[in-house]
């Protein structure tokens, strides 16, 4: 919980490095929340509450994937890659589940060293 926490203190950081674990600890609490919110609307018979949530998650997921990107000594403009249809989002995939790159790269020092 604590990485899906500090995402959201780097609301639009898109500068340093993420971890996988933060990355996917947020991917995985989000997906939580968002189905938290689904149920909701669900219930409520409304819409309103799970897209405020989507468009608010929108820049610190863009964000966290960049910074992941950064680890993996990528630029974040590769997140358009996903544009490609089905080939792009799994070239993304395994960036995201890729290692990192050891030590310091040009984007910052290692997330694991610190």
């Amino acid at each position: 919980m604590n990485y899906y926490i500090e995402c959201w203190k780097k609301y639009v950081e898109f500068s340093g490095r993420a971890r996988r674990k933060e990355f996917w600890m947020f991917v995985l609490f989000n997906f939580i929340a968002g189905c938290v919110a689904s149920v909701i609307d669900g219930v409520l018979g409304t819409m309103m509450i799970g897209s405020l949530y989507s468009l608010a998650a929108l820049l610190p997921g863009l964000a966290v994937c960049a910074r992941r990107l950064h680890d993996t000594d990528r630029s974040g403009w590769w997140q358009l890659i996903a544009l490609i249809p089905v080939v792009g989002i799994i070239v993304l995939l395994v960036f995201m589940c890729m290692d990192s790159t050891p030590g310091e790269n040009r984007f910052g020092a290692n997330p694991k060293g610190a």
